[in-house]
This record gives structure tokens, C-alpha cells and sequence, in this order.
């Protein structure tokens, strides 16, 4: 019998150490993946639902009692978070048990773009399938109401920038911190802005902001342009830029403007009204707020383009007829 009991003790010591041994390499070894891929987690999944997921995948998961015992080891029983993860190629149980223990989920990305509408950032929104979509019933004036900012018109209240965000999370919540980058970076820029500017308010610098933007993509030629609109505040002159009749005419305008679009009256016709129009126009981005806040010092009272992204500047209406001839008029021959 003692020799039976001393056989039975070296079977379970062979034995346990065949499963430590076992357990070890399954700890540390790749997992059989089908091709680099990701899991989604619900809230509330516990391991043997993960694990369930995983095999869905593809993923040849092993003994459900190694992944208890892993867990428990590395102290992460109960606290795996749920989410979208990456599963990339050499990925082992332990680093994947620490990634959800850490909540290094997938981080996804939406950019808002300089110059953009409301409305355009509103259908870009709509077609992210990683954005829990809730503003579908919603018109711009709920959501503004929704952003705690009641009295707003949406258009220019969101800060042109790239978003970080989880899949799952909802649209309003990219808006929200949009439009409170937006507020930080106005009121920044509003704050320390260059002297004699003729702008009564944050808002007007908003408005003309949302113009610069439209008029150019070249940075360096920002501060010029916002000088020259400035210039024209400032002597009373109407600021005639087409920016704002092409938004004036909303879905009438066709691609093509026209002279008779220059005449026809409109809140945003800056060709037959005084000043600023009564909103902006698109989502100025950083750089044009600073143009517009911190001008470059100028004399110009226009600017025709080059045809190469650039522009000529003039300070009389002669030398732009000239530069208009030299640009335009030999570009359309």
C-alpha cells in the first residue's frame, strides 16, 4: 500500500507538472489567429463570454481553465473592460488579458475639416459607422440646445481638428468637445488680438474667420487677406468677396457664379451689403482665427488669384484692374 501511495504522489507531481508546464507555454505563446482582426466587447461580458467571442473570430482559444487561472494570477479576474480591441499578429493570451485589463481600446478617428459647413459636418457624422448615431430626429437648433448653447447658430461653432474617439460613443459627443475647442480657442484668440481692430465682438471675428477660411488654403497668406478685409472695415468699404454670395444662395448656386449672383440681394451678399454678413459662413480652423485676430499690417484693398493658389495684392483699384488683366483675363483666353 505504501508503495501504491508513493506511486499515486509521483503520478500527481508528473501530472502537475505536465499542466504547469503546459499552462506556462499557453500563457506566453502567440494565439492561432485567423489574420490580424478585432473583438468588440459588450458591457458586462464576463471571460467566458470573451472567450466565446474570440472563438466567433476564428480564434482557437484553448483550455477555458488556463484563461481562469491566467487571470487570476496576473489579478484581473473581474476586471477586463469591455470594448473594440486589436488582435494583431503574435498577440498572447497575457498581453491580451493585460490590454483589457488596461482598457486599451481601438482609438478611432474623425477629423473635421477647415472649411467645412454645419450641414457637411453634419452628413460626415451621419456616415461614421463608428459613431453611435443620435442626432438623426434632431435639427441644428435642438442640438445647439443639447450643447447648452441655446441662443447659438451652429454654423462656425466647431473647431476644424481630429477627434479621438471609442466606437460606441455617441455624434453629439464629438459636437461637444468640438464646439468647446471652439470656445476655448476664441475666446484665446479674442483675448490677446492685436490693437484697433475694427470688430465689436468675438463673434464678428468668428464671421470673418469663417471668410479668410474660404478665401484661401494657404496659411502664410491668411494674415494678408484678413489685413485687407480688415483694411476695408475700417475705411467702410463693402467687403465683396464671393465666399459669402456662394453661401447666400445655398443649393441654388450650381458650381458657376454668375454677375447676376453678384447683384441678387441676399442677408450674405457682401457686394450689395455694408459689412459683415449675419453668421459665419464654415468652420473657421485655428489658423484663420489667429489671421484675422493678430492681421499682417497692409495697404492692400484687394487680391485676385494667380491661378497657382496664390494671390496678388493691390492697393488701388488700378493696380488690381491691372493685376485682374495679367491673372484672369489671360488664364480664361
Amino acid at each position: 500500500m505504501k508503495f501504491l501511495r508513493v506511486v499515486a504522489v509521483v503520478v500527481l507531481i508528473a501530472a502537475g507538472f505536465f499542466v504547469w508546464r503546459e499552462y506556462s507555454q499557453f500563457a506566453d505563446a502567440p494565439l492561432a489567429l485567423p489574420a490580424p482582426t478585432t473583438i468588440d466587447v459588450p458591457m458586462g461580458t464576463q471571460l467566458p463570454g470573451i472567450l466565446r467571442e474570440l472563438e466567433h473570430q476564428g480564434v482557437r482559444t484553448g483550455q477555458q481553465l488556463y484563461w481562469r487561472l491566467l487571470a487570476r494570477q496576473m489579478g484581473v479576474a473581474g476586471k477586463l473592460h469591455a470594448g473594440e480591441y486589436a488582435l494583431d499578429a503574435g498577440i498572447t493570451p497575457r498581453a491580451l488579458l493585460a490590454k483589457m485589463a488596461a482598457g486599451e481600446v481601438i482609438q478611432h478617428h474623425f477629423t473635421i475639416v477647415e472649411g467645412w459647413t454645419f450641414a457637411q459636418l453634419r452628413d460626415a457624422l451621419a456616415h461614421d459607422s463608428g459613431l453611435k448615431q443620435t442626432l438623426a430626429a434632431s435639427n441644428d437648433a435642438a442640438i445647439m440646445r443639447t450643447l447648452g448653447a441655446a441662443d447659438t447658430l451652429a454654423e462656425g461653432q466647431f473647431l476644424p481638428e481630429t477627434y479621438n474617439y471609442v466606437k460606441g460613443m455617441d455624434d453629439i459627443d464629438i459636437l461637444r468637445r468640438a464646439h468647446k475647442a471652439m470656445v476655448d480657442a476664441l475666446d484665446k484668440q479674442w483675448n490677446s488680438r492685436a490693437a484697433d481692430l475694427p470688430l465689436k465682438s468675438a463673434h464678428e471675428a468668428l464671421i470673418l474667420a469663417s471668410i479668410v477660411e474660404k478665401e484661401t488654403a494657404r496659411v502664410d497668406e491668411r494674415p494678408l487677406i484678413a489685413g485687407v478685409f480688415l483694411h476695408r472695415l475700417k475705411i467702410g468699404m463693402r467687403l465683396q468677396t464671393d465666399p459669402t454670395v456662394i453661401y447666400g444662395l445655398g443649393p441654388a448656386f450650381d458650381g458657376n457664379l454668375r454677375r447676376g449672383d453678384l447683384d441678387t440681394d441676399t442677408p450674405f451678399n457682401t457686394y450689395t451689403r455694408d459689412g459683415l454678413p449675419p453668421t459665419p459662413i464654415a468652420l473657421p480652423g485655428a489658423a484663420a482665427l489667429s489671421a484675422v485676430l493678430h492681421p499682417a499690417a497692409t495697404d492692400a484693398l484687394y487680391f485676385v488669384a494667380r491661378g497657382d493658389g496664390s494671390h496678388e495684392f493691390s492697393p488701388t483699384l488700378e493696380a488690381h484692374n491691372r493685376a485682374v488683366a495679367k491673372y484672369q483675363l489671360h488664364h480664361n483666353r
